[in-house]
């Protein structure tokens, strides 16, 4: 039987609570503010690590952040090298992750959606898909 959760992915999840501890905490560099991190990804060899991350602002001062978090790198780095134990401290790769906007805006497209087809069938008293049927 395979294992649940691989080693790299145990070392991947402790470097996303590490890390989303340290620039909470420690970075004070105003542009790195309200993020979060949702994923980081390691290659095999642990050389490099993409840390994906969203903003509270969305895409807005994007690039001041990824500025804020690269000139962090070398702090957060050495930070975990100190915290994680692994053979090697990977080399942080930071990407903005557009899933949580996409989201967002698909679901406000289907909101749309069904508010559209409602008004066309007119039947605004009948029960929406996502209520309960009550017995």
């Amino acid at each position: 039987m395979p294992k649940e959760f691989s080693r790299g992915a145990r070392v991947a999840e402790q470097i996303k609570r590490e890390l989303a501890e340290l620039i909470r905490l420690e970075v004070k560099d105003p542009r790195v503010g309200f993020i979060s991190l949702t994923d980081v990804e390691l290659t095999p060899d642990y050389a490099h690590a993409k840390v994906f991350f969203t903003s509270m602002y969305g895409e807005e001062g994007l690039d001041e952040i990824l500025a804020g978090l690269n000139r962090a790198s070398g702090f957060l780095r050495r930070e975990l090298r100190r915290r994680v134990r692994v053979h090697t401290t990977p080399e942080l790769h930071f990407a903005y992750d557009r899933s949580v906007v996409e989201g967002s805006r698909l679901s406000a497209l289907i909101d749309k959606a069904v508010a559209e087809d409602k008004a066309l069938r007119g039947d605004d008293d009948a029960p929406d898909a996502t209520e309960e049927p009550q017995a």
